[in-house]
């Protein structure tokens, strides 16, 4: 019974590992396990880039106003299904001069969903928003940026980059004035910021707070010498 004992302990602990590793894969925002991802740019110079999850909705509007008025750009992470579902909201986000990237159909958690679906879920959105802008996103970020097996040949096979964050708002559970504390708190040069103009795949959701916190977050950072870049141009350093 003693080598059963130690085979069965050497199996727990290779297992353990393996689990710590997929967790690390998954969640950690510098972590390459599951294909290539930036969370920030280099930093050399005061600039930023401004990200929003889960649009298009009428919630985006606003912020489209909010954001000309402020001469500001930033990239829009879309969802298929809110693309199909507003796609002259989708249209108005190119009109504008913003950049869009891939955010899947539906908004699932990746982890522990099959290769097949993965790509399904991105191979999808890629031809909706392609379809409906006429733009083909070279940028992906995963739903609640959880990555899982199979996103790196998803990647590969539709050329696209990973971004997560440096700092992400939490706009869809704080009030206004925590978001943007919490924001500007975190920021530094070459930042990515993740904020929300939807709610997941949620039809008319709620994005107040979201509006409210991004009149408090330009401001601010814009008085400390920051300036505001979409995602591929923080990159270029």
């Amino acid at each position: 019974m003693r080598p059963f004992k130690l085979a069965g302990t050497a199996t727990g602990a290779a297992l353990g590992a393996l689990s710590a590793l997929a967790a690390y894969g998954s969640v950690s925002k510098s972590s390459q396990l599951f294909g290539p991802s930036v969370y920030r740019g280099s930093g050399t110079r005061r600039a930023l880039a401004l990200t929003f999850d889960d649009g298009p909705t009428e919630g985006t509007l606003p912020i489209l106003e909010y954001l000309a008025k402020q001469n500001v750009w930033a990239t829009f992470f879309q969802c298929g299904m809110n693309v199909r579902r507003y796609p002259h909201i989708a249209r108005e986000v190119v009109a504008a001069g913003h950049e869009l990237g891939n955010h899947s159909y539906s908004h699932p958690k990746l982890p522990f969903k099959s290769p097949e679906f993965i790509e399904r879920e991105f191979a999808e959105t890629q031809d909706i928003i392609g379809d409906e802008t006429g733009l083909t996103p070279m940028l992906l970020r995963p739903p609640y940026g959880f990555r899982w097996v199979g996103l790196r040949e998803v990647q590969h096979k539709l050329a696209l980059l990973g971004v997560m964050w440096t700092v992400i708002g939490n706009d869809w559970r704080w009030p206004a004035r925590r978001i943007a504390n919490h924001v500007v708190q975190h920021t530094s040069p070459g930042g990515i910021i993740c904020m929300h103009d939807g709610r997941g795949v949620q039809p008319r959701p709620d994005t107040s707070a979201s509006l409210q916190a991004l009149k408090l977050i330009v401001p601010r950072l814009q008085d400390q010498g920051f300036r505001f870049e979409v995602v591929s141009d923080l990159m270029r350093d």
